[in-house]
Formats: structure tokens, C-alpha cells, sequence
């Protein structure tokens, strides 16, 4: 709020996803706006799974473009770090279908170590084609003070780490958090570094992977992704840079795939010709990404957006991406279950 220059704001959208089993305490709407000293306005809790923090982005987003408010906050947060491992898996896992996923035993490791199993089979790629997701989340890491792991990841170093749910390694996935993360919207925000919200959109999709046709193909993050673009009126050739949900190698991926980026099956391929570090064809992760800036799951999708801003405000310090001038940022719910993209330009 200090940033955006108010003092006061007239509703207050908060995204999370396991605050009320994982602390005991739910209703956070109206307990962050007490705290804030926001008065009796509007508030609510959001809970789209790992894109809860990109769901109170877009409700905010549609309060203001509605013409119902003018100044909104949006917040997303998790804390993490006081659950066992088990309890931790538990409550992730009910972003999944309770009765023919986790029924089963299945967990979102499990789920996602299919699909990058049947991906590598189906596209005839090795493990070694995954090494450029890791290694420029992780670049682009070390340069970030905030972010949760700053180490470079060598490929030797991927290969050899210990495999996590074959053929998801240690480095394939992200470590999980605690983090907050908010951004304000509104009609007469200062001038000073402001950043417009061209378009934004929510799909969904099947919630468990059996019952999608090909569940290497994404539709929500398809349809998300062109719906975001025409309310852009911008085409993925304008896009100078992406935060994709990247909580997994093999999602980001199936994303480029989905949105158009990379051709089906060759998402791997465009990560490694293409260029998908700061200055490549399309930078990605650029604060390191869910893979090592970390992934406190409600607040995530705030940070992306954040992130992104940074970017076009020129704010962005070493990782900054030169010329960048619109942006994009996706989110996932569950497998993909539920796709939040927002595209973002510089005023």
C-alpha cells in the first residue's frame, strides 16, 4: 500500500489454501482487514489450490474493472513450516480428486512423475532434456536475495541427485514455504511505475488426469492463455517474458506447449534452442520461479504478478529482462485443474 501511495482500500481479496487445518485459523479476509484498520469493507478468502493467490488477483482485477470499487488489495499467503512432512502431502493432495486420485494413494508427486513419465515416453526425450527448466530457475536465483534457493544446478549435479518418484529427481520439483505476498489495484493509482492488467482469465479442466482425453495436454492453460491474449489484443510474439508455474519441470513444459510457445511435445526442445534465460527468446523464472524462489502455495500466484511488475517497471535489478514491456503469468490449481493467466504491460 505504500508503494501504490494509499492509505486505505475498499476490499481486500486474500488467497490461501490450507491456513484453516494447517494453523487452525480460516476467515482470514476479515481478520487481515482488521489488522490493516481497513473498516467494515468487503472482505474474502479464496481458495483455488496452488492459483489461490492468482484467484484474489483476478477477483480484485474484475472489482475494479466492474466499476464497483476503485482501490482494492489483493493478498496471497501461506504458512507451511509447522506441518510434518505427511500432514503437509495430506493437505496439498485435496487439490486433487479425493475419490479416484487419492483414494489411490496418489499424491501431486505421484501425479506429476506420470506425466513426466508418460511425456518422456510419448516424445521420446531422457531426463537430461528437463536440465535448462532447473538451471535458469536457479540462475536467475542466485541473483535474487529472496529467493529460497540460491545455488546453481550444473546438469551433472541434476542427473545425480537422488530421484524423488521415478523420474522426478530432486531438482524436477520446488521446495514448499511460508510467504505473503499483496499488490493494490486500482483506477487513479500515482503514475509512478505503474503497471495496467490487460487481460485476465480462468479456466478449468478435468480435476483428476484419467478423465481428460490427453492429459499431456493442458486445454485450461490453452484456453486461459487466448483468452487472456484477445482481452490483451496482444499475440504470444509481443509477450517479452512468462512466470509459469513452474512447480514441476514437465508443467512448464506442457505450459509453453499449451499456450503456443513450443510445438506438442517439443516444449523441451524450445527451452533448450530457444532460450528461456533473461535475455533468451522468451525469458522465464525470472526471480527463480516457483522451482527456487520458492512455492508458499497461496501466495505463489501473487508473486508472480509482483515479479512480473518488477520486470516492467525496471525494477527487476540484476534479472532484469531489457525492453520488457508486456508480460504474462500463469498459475495452476491441482494438475492444471484450474489455469489463472494474467498479461501485464507497462503504461
Amino acid at each position: 500500500m505504500k508503494d501504490a501511495g494509499v492509505d486505505h482500500v475498499e476490499a481486500v481479496f486474500v488467497g490461501n489454501m490450507i491456513a484453516t487445518e494447517a494453523t487452525g485459523q480460516g476467515h482470514l479476509g476479515p481478520l487481515l482487514a482488521g489488522e490493516l484498520g481497513c473498516g467494515p469493507v468487503e472482505c474474502v478468502s479464496i481458495n483455488a489450490a496452488c492459483a489461490s493467490g492468482a484467484a484474489a488477483v483476478r477477483q480484485a482485477y474484475l472489482a475494479v474493472a466492474s466499476g464497483q470499487y476503485r482501490t482494492v488489495l489483493a493478498v496471497g499467503l501461506e504458512k507451511m513450516t509447522s506441518l510434518d512432512r505427511s500432514s503437509l502431502t495430506r493437505l496439498l493432495a485435496t487439490a486433487a480428486d479425493a475419490e479416484l486420485e487419492v483414494a489411490n494413494s496418489a499424491t501431486f508427486l505421484a501425479l506429476n512423475a506420470l506425466l513426466m513419465q508418460r511425456y518422456m515416453h510419448e516424445y521420446h526425450v531422457n531426463r537430461t532434456s528437463f536440465h535448462p527448466f532447473v538451471r535458469v530457475a536457479h540462475d536467475n536465483a542466485l541473483r535474487n536475495p529472496h529467493a529460497r534457493l540460491q545455488e546453481s544446478v550444473s546438469l551433472e549435479s541434476y542427473l545425480q541427485a537422488r530421484m524423488i518418484a521415478d523420474p522426478i529427481g530432486l531438482y524436477d520439483c520446488c521446495p514448499t514455504g511460508d510467504g505473503a505476498a499483496a499488490v493494490v489495484l486500482g483506477r487513479d493509482l500515482p503514475a509512478r511505475g505503474a503497471v495496467v492488467i490487460t487481460g485476465s482469465s480462468s479456466a478449468s479442466d478435468s480435476l483428476s488426469l484419467q478423465e481428460r482425453r490427453n492429459p499431456l495436454w493442458l486445454h485450461a492453460a490453452e484456453e486461459s492463455c487466448r483468452s487472456a491474449l484477445s482481452q490483451a489484443n496482444r499475440c504470444l510474439g509481443e509477450i517479452d517474458l512468462l512466470e509459469p508455474h513452474d512447480a514441476f519441470t514437465v508443467m512448464v513444459a506442457l505450459s509453453l506447449e499449451a499456450c503456443g510457445f513450443a510445438e506438442r511435445g517439443r516444449g523441451t526442445e524450445f527451452a533448450r534452442d530457444e532460450g528461456i534465460g533473461l535475455r533468451g527468446r522468451l525469458p522465464i523464472c525470472t526471480a527463480g520461479g516457483l522451482k527456487a524462489r520458492g512455492h508458499p502455495v497461496g501466495a505463489t500466484g501473487v508473486y508472480q504478478v509482483i515479479e512480473a511488475a518488477l520486470q516492467l517497471r525496471g525494477e527487476a535489478g540484476a534479472n532484469q529482462v531489457p525492453g520488457a514491456a508486456v508480460a504474462m503469468t500463469q498459475s495452476f490449481g491441482g494438475t492444471a485443474a484450474t489455469v489463472i493467466t494474467h498479461v501485464l504491460e507497462r503504461c
